[in-house]
């Protein structure tokens, strides 16, 4: 069954332009986190090889997918809230890794499960490119201040 979720009212530069200006610090040390397209259900993130999130024994680290994870979730949140969604907090994620993933570029695919007033909840997977295989999976739920 698919979830009917609002349509993204930004489109990706526009998101990129909101986190830049509220979030800059999100880009500390390198930029690494990329939209690579918003979705009719979610998002599709990236995040970039880069040395500061590999672990010593050569694997991206858990924070660097945690990361990942809640930035595509409030992208695809702001996609369809706009400057309203700036408010949204994070309230939980829960976090499962599958498969050491080897240096490189993880992708991230969103789905936004609900989207509610004040709930909204996001299924996140996560991929070393060019594998099919999961890496990591999470769902996070933020909430509307209202």
């Amino acid at each position: 069954m698919r979830l009917t979720v609002p349509a993204p009212t930004l489109n990706a530069f526009e998101v990129d332009q909101l986190i830049d200006l509220h979030f800059p610090e999100i880009h500390f040390g390198a930029r690494v986190l990329f939209i690579d397209s918003l979705t009719d259900q979610g998002a599709d993130v990236r995040l970039k090889s880069h040395p500061k999130n590999l672990r010593p024994g050569g694997t991206v680290s858990g924070p660097a997918l945690f990361t990942l994870a809640d930035y595509g979730a409030y992208v695809a949140i702001l996609a369809r809230a706009g400057a309203a969604g700036l408010q949204s907090v994070t309230t939980s994620i829960n976090l499962n890794f599958m498969r050491r993933p080897q240096p490189g570029d993880i992708l991230g695919k969103i789905r936004l499960i609900k989207f509610g007033k004040r709930l909204i909840v996001t299924e996140i997977e996560m991929f070393a490119d060019g594998s099919d295989a999961l890496v990591a999976h999470a769902v996070a739920t933020y909430i509307m201040p209202g």
